[in-house]
């Protein structure tokens, strides 16, 4: 019942993500009894033997099953609601042998994170299961009631449901209003079952991503990881883009100025006018080496921007550029040289796109500070359709960014105008 035609309400009861959102509520109670009471015996037995030498490898032990245990709690997340939860960082002693295992595992924060989610989610297991299957049985038993109404006159003595009852007198739902008036009950339970229950789950995913993902500082440290391993493929490939340029450019015009100037001197003696023509022509050469060269340096880091600041610099850029740029720079003093830097190569790159992509009339630059962030915006009335997912030229300019802790926003829908966002932070 996935037709556009029919209510999302009314599709939300036969969904597959509704029937695992519930099965995962009736499969967490009796695992939770399970991790509840493997963590409080162990872990009694651990802190109650801490009187003596092994109450240490009993607790490191329950640690280690809790951990365990978390692994399934995760798998479980994963496969019935989707949600993919990272492990946490591995437990390694510093020398490899046991004691040093059980002592970085009675330090491991994650391993005590694991063991409060075994004590924790019980209670709330308990919770989650009633409330999931009251909705559920309550809900699809009173819907369908007209359906199976004739089990108890046929087999149980009696007009339908009793709702009430005593030694004088008993209240049945057997007319056909009472009937109606159950069913339409029944379809409210129904209705409101998948949300009950996806808001139950909603509360699972919290915390198992809270208490069985890794930590804080761990994911720092991996998000720290990636981003240097971009900065060093983002130096790589700008070392690789200049040897490109020096080879395609000013060492091949060198080259011919010096098969020139070699004529000319083998010349000079035997037809002057020749001679002559051949250094005219590397003079030639050499202005646009020259050229080459300056333009080159530029692009490295441009001598305006360490003399002037973003101001000069991008004003340089936009007058450079094809498509007539308006530049507005609003700071309070300069950045850092390092930001400074990336908030100049980053408008270079996007004035670049909108020159060769967007087939714009005008853009405008502004550059602005917010409290602690470096704001850019780069905006075209061009053709729009920018995405960052289908080319390498944005998706590498924003990994830039994630290096510094920035962030690149890219609103561009067909037809245009384009806005392109970025944000640094500023250190001054």
């Amino acid at each position: 019942m996935d037709s556009p035609l029919v209510p999302a309400a009314l599709r939300a009861p036969f969904q597959a993500r509704t029937w695992k959102a519930f099965l995962f509520t009736l499969v967490g109670l009796p695992l939770s009894v399970l991790w509840f009471s493997l963590a409080v015996s162990l872990t009694s037995a651990g802190v109650g033997l801490l009187i003596t030498f092994l109450g240490i490898p009993v607790l490191a032990a329950s640690l280690a099953v809790c951990r365990g245990l978390g692994a399934v709690e995760r798998a479980r997340v994963r496969g019935l609601l989707g949600a993919e939860v990272a492990a946490p960082e591995p437990v390694r002693g510093r020398t490899g042998g046991a004691f040093s295992w059980m002592a970085a595992m009675l330090r491991s924060g994650a391993s005590w994170r694991h063991l409060l989610y075994a004590l924790v989610h019980f209670p709330w297991a308990v919770f989650s299961f009633s409330v999931s299957l009251v909705f559920f049985t309550w809900g699809w038993a009173l819907f369908t009631y007209p359906v199976w109404r004739w089990v108890f006159p046929a087999y149980l003595g009696q007009d339908g449901i009793q709702l009430y009852g005593d030694e004088t007198h008993a209240l049945y739902l057997d007319s056909p209003f009472e009937v109606g008036v159950a069913c339409l009950v029944g379809l409210l339970f129904v209705l409101a079952w998948p949300p009950v229950v996806r808001g139950l789950t909603a509360v699972d995913r919290v915390l198992v991503a809270g208490l069985l993902g890794p930590g804080r500082l761990a994911e720092r440290v991996t998000e720290l990881e990636s981003d240097r391993g971009a900065v060093v493929d983002t130096a790589a490939a700008d070392l690789r883009r200049i040897e490109r340029d020096l080879h395609d450019g000013p060492q091949a015009r060198l080259a011919s100025l010096a098969m020139d100037l070699g004529l000319a001197r083998e010349t000079m003696a035997s037809d002057p006018k020749a001679a002559a023509v051949l250094v005219d022509e590397a003079h030639g050469e050499v202005k646009l080496a020259l050229k080459e060269l300056r333009d080159l340096a530029r692009g490295i880091h441009p001598a305006v921007l360490t003399d002037r600041g973003l101001d000069a610099a991008l004003s340089s850029v936009a007058a450079r550029c094809a498509v007539p740029v308006a530049v507005t720079v609003d700071l309070p003093g300069r950045p850092v040289a390092a930001i400074e830097g990336l908030a100049y190569f980053t408008v270079t790159e996007l004035l670049q796109n909108v020159t060769r992509h967007a087939r714009a009339r005008r853009a405008s630059v502004d550059v602005w500070r917010s409290e602690e962030r470096l704001m850019l915006q780069v905006r075209d009335d061009g053709v729009g359709g920018a995405d960052p997912a289908r080319g390498q030229g944005l998706a590498g300019l924003a990994e830039r960014l994630r290096s510094v802790d920035g962030v690149l926003a890219v609103d561009s829908p067909a037809g245009g105008p384009t806005t392109v966002t970025a944000e640094l932070p500023w250190r001054a």
